[in-house]
Parts: structure tokens; sequence; C-alpha cells
């Protein structure tokens, strides 16, 4: 299996603008480039497996070269849904530099900023340079505009294709850069920029543009920064935990698709998880392989051993044994429920909405079924105050019911 039949066998090809593309990813030393622009501080789940498609491009001997859009930024890409809100130039350069120390940082590719070569074009350059090429009836059929059409788009997104097909031709004319791959939502951007390239530098130049599918979720929603939910690449953001968590509960829909997209397992090592998988689900082995696998390479291994240990800690019933940090990262996306201190644990079981009634309470009490901060509790008239250890860290205490219900009480 060559390198473009992999590709493709992980599901990382969406098109290609021709044939000849195959070929030069298979033969050929290309240097390549992808872009994002700087609207947030940090990358999403939904940029890594871009980020990884360099980097299986780059161990086959090809240049990534990785470019976050300073001047694009500030137009933003027409979305379907309507304009963009603009960010200011302040948040842009912050976002531009948590962007670049990120990625230099984790996967140490060549980094430009497309606002270096375009902050100095005038008006008249970009009409007369640039916008000249553009025929506008070919502009409003690319899908994204066409959608916009019948709702409006402000002529600034409208101008987005042609700064992003100007990036394309710079980094062709001074890095001898061939290849963009971009999200299958990037399409029209990519070959309006060859047809830049070719109308500015002649047909026969040799441009190729590759497109990705999406990474979406099981209900079919894409990844993004403006979903509820980001899952961020930057640990501050989102913890290692957090991040094994949300990848420990991929469906099983969507989990052999994952380990093909967003790791570097071989054919045969995500056969067999497919194989588990099919036998014997209830072990999840495909899913803690995933999750392993990814926080490992975005957090190292001493990421990984703290998310397991938060992970085995919950399932076991030890939370004392964990720090206070560790603790609060493993709350930290739990809804928080209210109760004051100083109630039974009958009544605060109801009172916030635990359990339905206090008969449903008792039960689960008498049933060996409720964990306070660990530790199982089968007395209902348990007082829930601080002198009874009730408080796991802060003002928090961590209720457990049976083996996968968890709840954090925020006590007052």
């Amino acid at each position: 299996m060559n390198l473009f039949e992999e590709l493709e066998w992980r599901g990382l090809v969406d098109n290609i603008t021709s044939p000849e593309v195959k070929d030069a990813i298979n033969n050929e030393k290309l240097t390549f480039y992808i872009g994002t622009d700087p609207t947030a501080d940090s990358l999403h789940i939904g940029h890594y497996s871009s980020l990884l498609m360099a980097k299986r491009l780059e161990k086959h001997g090809h240049h990534p070269i990785m470019l976050v859009g300073g001047a694009t930024g500030f137009i933003g890409d027409p979305k379907a849904t309507g304009e963009r809100n603009m960010l200011t130039q302040e948040t842009l350069k912050a976002n531009y530099d948590a962007l670049h120390e990120q990625i230099s940082k984790l996967w140490g590719f060549e980094m430009v900023n497309n606002l270096d070569w375009t902050k100095d074009i005038s008006v008249i350059d970009f009409l007369r340079d640039y916008g000249k090429f553009f025929n506008v009836n070919y502009m409003i059929n690319k899908e994204t505009v066409k959608k916009r059409l019948d709702t409006g788009i402000s002529y600034t997104e409208f101008s987005y294709m042609i700064l992003q097909s100007l990036d394309f031709l710079h980094l062709y004319q001074e890095k001898n850069c061939t290849l963009q791959i971009g999200g299958q939502d990037q399409w029209g951007n990519i070959t309006s920029g060859l047809e830049l390239i070719r109308k500015k530098c002649g047909a026969d130049v040799k441009c190729y543009g590759l497109t990705m599918p999406l990474i979406t979720k099981a209900d079919g929603t894409k990844f993004g920064k403006s979903e509820s939910g980001t899952v961020w690449l930057d640990a501050s953001k989102t913890s290692p935990y957090e991040l094994y968590q949300f990848l420990f509960n991929t469906d099983d829909r969507k989990v052999i698709e994952y380990l093909k997209k967003l790791t570097f397992l071989t054919r045969e090592q995500i056969e067999e998880l497919e194989v588990s998988l099919q036998n014997e689900p209830h072990k999840r082995l495909a899913q803690k392989t995933l999750a392993s696998e990814v926080v490992r390479d975005l957090h190292g291994q001493e990421g990984l051993d703290c998310a397991l240990k938060i992970t085995e800690a919950l399932f076991k019933g030890k939370i004392q044994e964990l720090t206070d940090d560790q603790k609060l990262d493993a709350i930290r996306n739990m809804e928080k429920l209210h109760c004051e201190q100083g109630k039974t644990l009958l009544e605060t079981l109801v009172e916030s909405g635990i359990a339905s009634s206090r008969r449903e309470a008792r039960e689960w009490i008498k049933g060996n079924s409720i964990m306070v901060n660990g530790t199982k509790i089968t007395d209902p008239d348990y007082m829930m105050t601080s002198d009874n250890h009730c408080v796991c860290v802060k003002n928090y205490s961590i209720i457990r019911r049976g083996k996968k219900n968890y709840y954090c009480l925020e006590l007052k």
C-alpha cells in the first residue's frame, strides 16, 4: 500500500484537483501548506486530523508549512449561516501568538503569517494585480457563497477567496509550495488559488489541491470552535483527563474512523481493534486505545498517566488519593448541583435532584448504591457536613450512584 492508498484507506481524502496528485504524493518531495485563521487561542480536535496529515506526509519526505492567517482572520471565511463577528487586532494578535507557540511546541512545523505579505498591499494594487483575475460569476458559484446569496453576504467576506488565493500564489513563488491541503469546505478557495497561480505564472505550472473530509460526531455535526462543548488541544482549556474521557466515550459507530484518522496505528492494529469492537464491544478496547494514543501524542506519557489516574480513582472510588488539582480536573465539566450543608444524605439526594423522591433515595442508600467522595454510605441520616468529610475539594462533593453515574454537589 503506497502513501496515497494509505491516506484513502484512512478516509483522509475527499477530493483532489487532478489525478497527478497521487503520483506527486507517492513519488515527489512536495512543499505543501495547511492554513487556519487565529479565531481562537487554541486549535481544537477538529484541526487534529489536518495536523496529523501534515505529519504523515512529513514522515515520507514532504515539507509542511503551517499558515496562520493573521490577515484572513480579520475578514473571516464565509459561513453558510451568516456573517462572522469581526475580531479586534489585539485579539487576533494574541490568538496568533498562542497558535504559533502551540503548533511549534507540538509539531515543530515551519510557520508563516499571511499578514506579512498582505498588510502593505494598497487597495488599487489589490484590485489591479489580483481582483482583475477573478470572475464574479465564478466566485458566486462557489458552494459557500452560493448558500449566502439569498440571505446576503458582505463584500468583505466575499473577498476572502481572493485573499486566500493570494496566499497560495505567494507561497508558490517564494517557497515553491505546490500543494494546498484543506477541509472539504475549502475546495472553492483551493481551486481559486490554483487558477490565480496559472493566470499569473503560466498554465503549465504544476500545483495541486487536496481536500479532507471534516471530522464529525455520530450525529453528523462537525467539531468546531462555534460548537458547544469544544474539545481544545490546549491542556489549560481541555485537560488530558477531559480529552481522554471525551475520546473514551466515542460512539461505536465512529471509533474505527477516528482510529484511522487520529492515530498512527497500522492497518493491522486497527483491524484487530475492529474485531474486538465487533466481538467484545463491552470491553471498549478500541475507545481505550484511541483515547490513549491521542492523549499521549498531545500531552505526553505524563499527561496520559494523569488522565488514567483520575479515571481509575473515580471508577474505584479512590478519590481521596488524588491531589486537589486532580480532583478539580475531574469535576470541571460535571454539571454542578446545589444543596446546603448540614442536610442528611437522603435530603441532599432529593433536594439536589439526584433522586426523584425520598423513597428512591432511601432505596439507593440502603442498596449500597451511593458513594460520597469515594466512601460507600449506607445510612440515610448521614450528615453532609465538612466535619463529616462530605467535602472533597473546596466546597464540592462527588456523589456516585452505581458504577457510571457521577454528580458534583456544590455545598453552600
